[in-house]
């Protein structure tokens, strides 16, 4: 069916672009401007006419003689241009005829080098369907650990040797104590800082357990947070359970709600993250971590969830923190981009997302643009691609506390670390 209707539509343009050259042909059509002054003979002959049968006198004869007579001129000079003119003969025609069939020839050929001939279409229902099995697929927490322990992250600057020393302080005495729940939160956090997210994990689940039922919503959050991390991004179904247990104690809590969109987005339900993250551009404060990483992508999930009409709340009264990825749109684009089906709207952000990441990587950028890119690549599905670009800035920003502070909140917004 696409073969069929790309070669009527082909036909159709072709047909449309030949037309005029086959209608030139000398003798096939007379010029205009010989019709326009075989009319206005006729005319000034109808006027000699009239005058003799006495229906107009002397002077409207002459003062439409004059009227017609210009307008004889202008097409006398009209057709005198006409005929200066090279006219368009057979040969032009056959020379526009090799053009277009080059042409074609360059288009099939670079469909079938790039495109994809035999994909078979993809409806709504398929494409849900599809992402309902990535969903149900997603690997273990232990598979996705497995995976990244055969592929490591960089390693982290390496912290002084004031900060070490506690640490192994902290550590003993947790040993010591180990349902010291104060102690087990301080391991769990500062582990996560210095990369050491299994020791992360371990502390935070040991907490978890010695507070049983009183372990808050944030805890929970926290712990899923970890495992997203350890597994490179992705939200296992071992996260998702704890994600799902911090919004059941509390269903506002800001990083178990925005994992939530997250997981969604992972898995091609761009129509499901939408909803989640707007909600929470409105009810969350516009300088959370959470409401930063969501304000970097907003625009183009609600592209992608067939929204391209959407625009953000403005934070702390300006627009300052919620420019959309996404160029401003004319009328026009914007219907346009309404009937994009997701699958164009997808390829769409992953080129805007490569050619940002060019940018940076040529020119060079702010700290802001940076945690754009490490949000919008874990968006798009490529958290191993996000973690080694969070590496890279923090290796550029590495004397510039602030910017640091930026890359590192975006990193940890999409479970890749601080």
């Amino acid at each position: 069916m696409f073969w069929l209707f790309a070669a009527a539509l082909t036909l159709t343009v072709a047909l449309a672009i030949l037309l005029p050259f086959w209608r030139a042909r000398p003798g096939a059509t007379e010029p205009a401007a010989a019709y326009d002054l075989r009319v206005y003979r006729d005319q000034l002959a109808e006027i000699d006419r009239d005058l003799a049968r006495g229906i107009i006198d002397p002077a409207d004869a002459e003062r439409l003689r004059t009227e017609i007579g210009r307008k004889v001129l202008g097409a006398d000079r009209a057709l005198t241009r006409e005929a200066g003119a090279v006219p368009m003969t057979a040969r032009h025609g056959w020379i526009a005829a090799a053009v277009l069939m080059v042409l074609v020839a360059a288009g099939s050929a670079l469909y079938l080098r790039i495109g994809a001939p035999g994909q078979p279409d993809m409806a709504l229902a398929a494409r849900i369907a599809a992402a309902e099995a990535r969903y149900a697929s997603r690997p273990s927490q232990a598979e996705a650990e497995a995976r990244m322990a055969a592929n490591p992250p960089p390693a982290l600057p390496a912290p002084d040797a004031q900060f070490l020393e506690l640490m192994d302080q902290l550590r003993s005495a947790v040993q010591q104590r180990p349902d010291d729940t104060r102690g087990l939160s301080l391991l769990a956090r500062n582990e996560a800082r210095l990369g050491n997210t299994q020791a992360a994990i371990t502390a935070q689940k040991r907490l978890i357990e010695v507070q049983g039922a009183t372990a808050t919503a944030e805890e929970h959050a926290f712990l899923a947070g970890l495992m997203a991390e350890a597994a490179g991004g992705l939200i296992t179904p071992e996260a998702e359970r704890e994600m799902a247990t911090a919004l059941r104690l509390d269903p506002k809590n800001a990083q178990a709600r925005y994992m939530t969109g997250l997981l969604q987005a992972q898995n091609g339900r761009a129509d499901r993250a939408f909803p989640v993250w707007a909600a929470m551009l409105e009810d969350t404060p516009a300088d959370s971590p959470w409401n930063a990483a969501i304000r970097q992508v907003i625009g183009d999930i609600a592209w992608l969830a067939g929204h391209p009409e959407y625009v953000p709340p403005q934070a702390g009264g300006t627009d300052a923190g919620a420019t959309p990825m996404m160029p401003a749109l004319d009328a026009d684009q914007m219907a346009a981009a309404s009937e994009m089906t997701p699958q164009d709207r997808t390829e769409f952000i992953r080129s805007m997302v490569a050619r940002r990441e060019a940018r940076l990587a040529a020119e060079g950028g702010s700290a802001d643009e940076w945690a754009m890119l490490i949000t919008q690549l874990s968006v798009v599905g490529e958290g191993e691609h996000a973690r080694e670009i969070a590496a890279e800035a923090r290796t550029r920003f590495a004397e510039d506390p602030i910017g640091l502070a930026k890359v590192n909140d975006a990193a940890e917004s999409v479970g890749i670390g601080p």
